[in-house]
């Protein structure tokens, strides 16, 4: 069965695009057929992904979710491109940024993007969503398309402080529209274990929130090759990929395949509050 996540928080700047395709990558590695969706209008991980003009793609997921609004007939494959480190993906453009205008006065607004996600997803092991730096309509109809959440976090206070705004978010998605929704964990990046702040924020967070809410054991390290990836279009494994960083989203993938084998492994407790 197909497992979409969505990889979701409201601050900027923490490596969600970064994560959705590190993620998605070393998942394809792992021998899983992987579907990467951008979901914000500024098209990152469309350009991480060597689009260097999204808006200037004819097809982008604006078209595909105006299409499902129109009920206009798509072809199996619309708008979905094949990037060379063997994963699929579908960009995104300033084109969104309409269609999240228009999402707003339809009914059933919130389950646009899931429907799309439910034409395609038995071709994929994984659907990852990359979430725009914002709770709103967009992020909305990812987390009711998504079985579950992945939020990346700097170890800073107010990438912390945000958690609950966040968290509130998803559980009033899972009590209005998508009551399967769940939180795979939280993911710290851009991790400098050198900085007392790095690891006292750490050690807050896994103790206020671990009770109830995966932390993952791995941790991605702050890294320049990181950013430099994103910037030439590339994941961090063309990048750099005997670095720590690719290492660490190497580490990730196997994380977040064990939660799919209890057997093996039984997960804690992830509901939202």
């Amino acid at each position: 069965m197909s497992k979409v996540i969505a990889i979701s928080n409201q601050k900027g700047g923490v490596g969600k695009t970064t994560t959705a395709v590190s993620l998605g990558v070393a998942l394809a590695d792992e021998g899983k057929k992987v579907l990467l969706i951008d979901c914000d209008s500024q098209g990152s991980m469309s350009i991480a992904l060597g689009i260097e003009q999204p808006d200037g793609l004819d097809v982008s997921l604006a078209e595909i979710m105006s299409n499902i609004v129109l009920e206009e007939p798509m072809g199996e494959d619309y708008g979905i491109h094949n990037h060379e480190e063997g994963v699929d993906f579908v960009p995104a453009n300033i084109g969104l940024s309409g269609m999240e205008l228009q999402l707003t006065g339809l009914m059933s607004h919130e389950r646009v993007l899931r429907e799309y996600i439910d034409s395609v997803k038995d071709k994929y092991d994984y659907i990852l969503l990359d979430c725009s730096p914002s709770l709103g309509m967009m992020t909305i109809n990812a987390l009711s398309a998504a079985d579950s959440v992945i939020i990346p976090a700097q170890p800073q206070y107010l990438s912390a402080k945000g958690f609950d705004l966040l968290l509130g978010t998803v559980g009033k998605v899972k009590r209005q529209v998508n009551p399967s929704l769940k939180i795979d964990g939280i993911l710290f990046t851009m991790v400098d274990r050198r900085t007392n702040l790095a690891k006292d924020i750490i050690n807050i967070v896994r103790q206020h929130y671990g009770s109830n809410i995966r932390v993952f054991d791995t941790e991605i390290p702050q890294s320049v090759k990181a950013a430099e990836s994103v910037e030439h279009g590339k994941s961090i494994f063309s990048h750099d990929k005997k670095g720590k960083v690719a290492q660490a989203y190497r580490e990730l993938a196997k994380e977040v395949i064990a939660l799919e084998q209890p057997e093996r492994k039984k997960p804690r407790t992830s509901d939202s509050r």
